[in-house]
């Protein structure tokens, strides 16, 4: 099975989600470390994405020099 390409924003939507949920009180506590757990793990791929997306800009910039 070919694993799904990553999508910032949907990652992104995700999260909102999560915590919106979160905020609302309507998460059961039971599932509440779960939600963390995931909102977490979404995070650390959006902050690796911003950085290789800064990479691949900064190499642009230095190409055009």
């Amino acid at each position: 099975m070919a694993k799904k390409e990553f999508s910032f924003n949907e990652a992104v939507n995700e999260i909102e989600k999560i915590l919106h949920t979160i905020e609302s009180g309507a998460l059961d506590v039971d599932k509440l470390a779960d939600e963390v757990k995931r909102a977490s793990e979404l995070i650390r791929q959006c902050q690796k994405k911003l950085r290789s997306t800064e990479e691949e800009i900064n190499s642009i910039f230095r190409d055009l020099v």
